[in-house]
C-alpha cells in the first residue's frame, strides 16, 4: 500500500472540478440573484399592495354598507313616523266626518221629528174640527129628539 495521498485518489480533498463546478454555481447564483429574484421580488410586493388595497377597498365597501344601512333604518323609521301620524290623522278626521255626520243626521232626523209632531198636531187639530162639526150637528139632533121625547112624553 502507498502512503501517497493526492486528490485525483482522496475524494475529500478539493480538485479543480469542484472548483469549477463552485465557480458555475456561483455564476448561475449571481445571475438569478441579478436578473430573476427582483421580478419575483417586484410582483410580490405589487401583489401584497392590490391585497392591501383590495383590503381597504373592502373596509370602505363595508363602511359604505353600514353608512347606508344605517341611513336606510333612519330613512325607513322616519318614514313610519310619518305614516303612523298620516294614519293617526286619518283616522282622527275619519272620526271627525263620522261624528260631523252622525250630527247632521241627528239634526234631520229632529228636524223630521218636529215636522211629523208638528203635522201629526195639525191633522189631529183638523180631526177635531171635523169632529166637532160632524158631532155637533148630530148632537144637536139627539138633543132635539130627545127634548121632543121629553115633551111628547110630558105631554101624555
Amino acid at each position: 500500500m502507498s502512503t501517497k495521498n493526492t486528490a485525483g485518489e482522496n475524494f475529500l480533498l478539493p480538485n479543480g472540478t469542484f472548483f469549477a463546478e463552485l465557480l458555475i454555481f456561483l455564476t448561475v447564483l449571481g445571475v438569478i440573484w441579478r436578473f430573476v429574484v427582483p421580478p419575483i421580488h417586484r410582483a410580490l410586493a405589487e401583489r401584497d399592495e392590490r391585497n392591501a388595497k383590495t383590503a381597504a377597498d373592502q373596509q370602505s365597501a363595508r363602511q359604505a354598507r353600514a353608512d347606508a344601512e344605517a341611513a336606510y333604518q333612519a330613512a325607513l323609521g322616519k318614514a313610519r313616523a310619518t305614516a303612523a301620524g298620516i294614519r293617526n290623522q286619518a283616522h282622527a278626521e275619519g272620526r271627525s266626518i263620522i261624528e260631523r255626520r252622525r250630527r247632521a243626521a241627528q239634526d234631520e232626523s229632529d228636524a223630521l221629528v218636529t215636522r211629523s209632531v208638528a203635522e201629526l198636531r195639525g191633522e189631529t187639530d183638523r180631526l177635531a174640527a171635523d169632529l166637532r162639526a160632524s158631532v155637533e150637528p148630530l148632537a144637536q139632533t139627539l138633543a132635539d129628539r130627545v127634548l121632543a121625547e121629553n115633551i111628547r112624553v110630558g105631554k101624555e
